[in-house]
């Protein structure tokens, strides 16, 4: 019998491919195995931002190319085997994860535009993005949804709140500084690694708080 059980990433529209591509990174550094979402709107995105054109027929060999890019947009500054990464085509919505019975360990969106934010909150569903997300919902599996937009009106707020009531950690894509942050790939993998603490998935992306001040100008 299978007995894997994956996390289901979906990446959304919004700003902030290498986002994503930390969290993958971590997710299969710790061993995890992943189902991967890419919303039509987020490879836009991604070869907006990285050059990357993220193509069905070819996805391993592109996702590979996506997770060796550094934030900085330098390759070949990473490893990563993605070889325990199922991809599913945002229009499939008779995927795996569009089915409460397909077992996986929950869900990241990450990052998620407000367009994917209120498609969730709403039960929309025009998408395996947000059926998966919806399906993560009802069956109480985590669900981390890392909103990256700003600033936030009032109707994205409830939308927020409506998702925070149902269970899901609303996770804003803020980095923080007191990690002693030196490179950009550092705000980057503490926002990655607030991601991966949400999901209860060990990782060493950056530098905890210890209680002692001054901590992040100096090492280890």
């Amino acid at each position: 019998m299978n007995s894997r059980r994956p996390w289901v990433v979906g990446v959304s529209g919004a700003s902030g491919t290498p986002y994503a591509a930390a969290v993958l990174r971590g997710l299969l550094a710790a061993g995890e195995s992943v189902d991967l979402v890419v919303s039509r709107a987020s490879r836009l995105t991604l070869l907006d931002e990285t050059g990357i054109a993220f193509r069905d027929a070819h996805w391993q060999e592109d996702l590979r190319q996506w997770l060796a890019r550094g934030a900085d947009g330098k390759p070949d500054s990473f490893d990563a085997d993605v070889s325990d990464v199922r991809y599913w085509a945002a229009g499939d919505l008779a995927a795996g994860p569009s089915s409460g019975s397909y077992p996986v360990k929950g869900m990241l969106i990450v990052p998620a535009s407000t367009a994917c934010v209120a498609g969730v909150a709403l039960g929309l569903s025009k998408d395996l993005l947000q059926r998966a997300a919806s399906v993560t919902l009802k069956e109480r599996r985590p669900l981390v949804v890392a909103v990256r937009e700003t600033p936030l009106n009032g109707q994205t707020l409830k939308h927020l709140v409506t998702l925070d009531e149902a269970g899901a950690v609303v996770l804003p894509a803020s980095p923080a500084f007191y990690a002693g942050a030196t490179h950009i790939q550092d705000l980057v993998d503490f926002v990655a690694g607030r991601v991966l603490d949400a999901a209860g998935v060990p990782h060493r992306l950056y530098r905890r708080w210890k209680g002692e001040l001054g901590g992040g100008s100096g090492g280890d």
